[in-house]
């Protein structure tokens, strides 16, 4: 889950890490308020921040400067109800201003191909950071993170030299990137990154803006994260799916795919998309929903359901690979599955089963004769089927 920025400050200040005031506001009259309070604290200066998750604000005309209350206001009055990269802004932060001297950058992630944590730090930070790793390599510091030992005060050093701080700064500059990891750690992240991380003219070290995601699969280490969610703006598919417990990601395609198990899934995916080429329109996978070990009737109704519910699907391929739950018993889920959810089933489904029992399997859903469902033996076989259906459909 990624954090608005306002919720990454919140989550910096709680752990320590030095930052400026801010405060959400949702209409122009809160920004008015919020701009009263906070630009007190800094000779009415104020930033007035749009809140989404994308990155390119400030390009877009998302971030402003204000000088006054009523530029403030004005400036939330513009920015509320943009579009930004397809984000609608629903939220400004109102930040206290801030003279800057210098700006840096610094993030930890997730390593996923080092099976480790990475830490990277640059001395010039405020651009973008792909950019610079792209245009100047050597101007970004990347140093493997050990996971069981971390960032303690030897680690943020090594990682303060590396990207050549200079000298009146690092000792600061550590201290802060030890508060970031305990971030990273106390909270389950996957990603912190601070751009900018900035010298003020009095020579504070201060996170100016954060960026947090949050690994979903510690949620239950952490109730409090439920309230970060931002549940107005989640797809309506992909909200159903989580309260069903099903593992969804809503594509934009028009053949809908269930799977058990997430490299099938995913690997369906490629056959579908490549399979798709062949037919009017390219039909593309609508989805990924993997419903895991068990394909019970409920489960199979469940995935269905959320399925049909996307009003771009125009066939569905059920690719199930029998292994402890047999071939007959996801069979015997389709059927009841049909059967449940009755006249809201109305676009074809392709059906290819394999693995344990898989004749058995096939004998059920030929005895059931649903006039919706195509059994297909193969993968590459019920994939081109399922493309031809959407095609047509």
């Amino acid at each position: 889950m990624d954090l608005f920025e306002y919720q990454a400050r919140d989550v910096f200040e709680a752990h320590g890490v030095p930052v400026l005031d801010g405060a959400v506001a949702e209409t122009v009259e809160e920004a008015r308020a919020a701009a009263e309070t906070i630009g007190a604290k800094s000779g009415g200066v104020v930033v007035v921040k749009a809140q989404v998750k994308t990155g390119g604000r400030g390009k877009a005309g998302g971030v402003k400067v204000a000088k006054s209350v009523d530029e403030a206001a004005a400036a939330a009055e513009q920015i509320l109800g943009m579009d930004i990269k397809g984000h609608t802004v629903h939220k400004v932060m109102i930040a206290q201003g801030a003279q800057i001297a210098e700006e840096y950058y610094f993030s930890v992630l997730l390593d996923r191909a080092n099976r480790s944590y990475l830490a990277m730090a640059s001395k010039e930070g405020g651009m973008e950071i792909e950019q610079l790793a792209v245009e100047r390599p050597e101007a970004l510091a990347r140093i493997a993170v050990d996971p069981i030992v971390g960032i303690d005060a030897a680690k943020a050093a090594e990682i303060v030299d590396a990207a050549g701080f200079d000298a009146d700064v690092k000792d600061e500059i550590a201290r802060v990137i030890q508060k970031l990891w305990d971030v990273y750690r106390e909270e389950d992240a996957t990603l912190v990154e601070v751009n900018p991380l900035v010298k003020t003219v009095d020579g504070s070290i201060i996170a100016l803006d954060g960026k947090v995601t949050l690994d979903g699969n510690a949620d239950f280490r952490h109730p409090a994260h439920e309230a970060l969610e931002d549940k107005a703006s989640a797809d309506p598919l992909e909200a159903a799916a989580k309260e069903k417990g099903l593992n969804y990601v809503k594509l934009d395609g028009s053949v809908g795919i269930i799977g058990n198990g997430a490299g099938l899934v995913m690997s369906t995916l490629d056959v579908v998309a490549y399979a798709g080429e062949e037919f009017p329109g390219e039909p593309k996978p609508a989805n990924f929903l993997d419903i895991g070990g068990g394909a019970s009737a409920e489960v199979m109704a469940n995935g269905l359901h959320i399925i049909l519910g996307d009003p771009q699907v125009k066939s569905v391929f059920v690719n199930v690979f029998g292994g402890i739950t047999a071939c007959d018993a996801v069979a015997n889920g389709i059927v009841g599955a049909l059967k449940a959810l009755g006249d809201e089933a109305t676009k074809p489904l392709v059906v290819r089963l394999d693995g344990n029992n898989v004749e058995e399997g096939r004998r059920i859903l030929a005895e059931a004769n649903h006039p919706l469902v195509t059994i297909e033996d193969t993968m590459d076989g019920a994939a081109r089927k399922a493309a031809e259906l959407a095609a047509a459909n």
